[in-house]
């Protein structure tokens, strides 16, 4: 009898110890699911962090790739994507020589099926002795992989893929996590192809020799917002038709070449120079009040109209009579400036200058403040 009293407590013992056993492992997993959540969100709060960085569109993606290296413990990161002609490496931490396999894991055949469904790829070997499918050289570096296929608007535009040096390194692994943080990459990606448009505009321009005004909104910006305010100035060569008519094109090809050049050899490498469009040029002082910039501008002002630019000998002045030959013309310019505040839209402020001196009378010839 009293045996089976105790057989009893006992099993009631087991039964509250199992019972317990499954409230803490439960209780472990949404701890662990909570850690994963507030991992991806501090994970996706860095990504934006980096996103908004005064960086190049390549460096930012480089310290994603480095954030998800370090935030999930990853032994190999790599993010690879379609730049319209082929598959480049914008990032990774593998090996230079692995390369050109890890641009092109597209093209084999076990991971075709995860481009074409969308879904992750999981591979891995039994031993140390097998290697991965689409390994090369690699036989001693990766023993697991998961590769995920990366869309925008339903466009495959690459892949991600992370690797471990450890047979089955992900078999427990919550690829839901890994798929949220997939998705982020894409957003991150989406967000940065803007600035990408951007940086690939700006060209050099024939005439001036200066780089187009595209600069200025997007490398030369990260400049500029290096400091809180500086002074943005916009200048316009007034008689610059009236030199094409009464001389020829050609001398006026010449005084935007002469100008340009004066300029460049005045300013500070610090300050930003573009050709803007036609007649019209941006200084930009970075870091300097609009009183720090207004003496220096009457100087290269009073500078510019001082050049004597030669008539270029061409027909048309050749036929001339000697009294209406021109043997040099002088250029006159029409400043405005004003200030720019770190942060803020500089194409806005660029297009609000360009009006004013658009609409300023075709005679004045000065340095104007707004």
């Amino acid at each position: 009898m009293l045996s089976g009293i105790i057989i009893v407590i006992l099993i009631i013992i087991v039964i509250l110890l199992i019972v317990y056993n499954v409230m803490i492992n439960k209780r472990m997993q949404e701890f662990k699911s909570t850690d994963q959540k507030i991992k991806s969100l501090s994970v996706l709060q860095e990504f934006m962090s980096t996103i908004g960085e005064a960086e190049t569109v390549d460096n930012k993606i480089k310290k994603i790739n480095n954030i998800l290296i370090e935030q999930f413990d990853i032994k190999y990161s790599t993010i690879v994507v379609f730049d319209g002609a082929e598959y480049v490496i914008k990032a990774t931490n593998v090996n230079e020589k692995h390369w050109d396999t890890m641009k092109n894991l597209q093209s084999e055949e076990i991971f075709q099926d995860s481009i074409t469904t969308a879904t992750p790829k999981y591979v891995t070997v039994n031993n140390e002795q097998e290697r991965l499918p689409y390994q090369k050289l690699e036989l001693g570096r990766a023993k697991s992989a998961m590769f995920f296929p990366l869309y925008i608007d339903n466009i495959y535009i690459g892949y991600w893929i992370i690797e471990s040096g450890q047979p089955h390194a992900y078999d427990s692994i919550d690829t839901t996590i890994l798929e949220v943080v997939r998705d982020n990459i894409v957003s991150a990606l989406k967000t940065v192809s803007y600035q990408s448009t951007i940086e690939s505009l700006p060209r050099k321009d024939l005439y001036s020799e200066l780089t187009t005004a595209e600069y200025l909104y997007g490398k030369g910006k990260d400049i500029i917002d290096k400091y809180p305010i500086s002074t943005v100035c916009m200048f316009r060569i007034t008689n610059l038709e009236k030199i094409n008519q009464e001389a020829n094109r050609e001398t006026g090809n010449n005084v935007i070449k002469k100008v340009s050049s004066f300029v460049r050899e005045s300013i500070s490498s610090e300050y930003l120079f573009v050709r803007y469009m036609g007649p019209k040029f941006v200084i930009v002082f970075s870091g300097i009040d609009i009183d720090g910039a207004n003496g220096f501008l009457q100087d290269l002002k009073n500078n510019i109209e001082n050049l004597k630019i030669d008539i270029a000998n061409n027909e048309e002045q050749k036929n001339k009579k000697d009294k209406n030959k021109l043997t040099y013309v002088v250029p006159k310019i029409n400043i405005v400036l004003t200030t720019y505040y770190k942060g803020t839209a500089i194409e806005s402020l660029n297009k609000k200058l360009e009006e004013y001196l658009d609409e300023a009378p075709k005679d004045e010839n000065q340095i104007n403040e707004i």
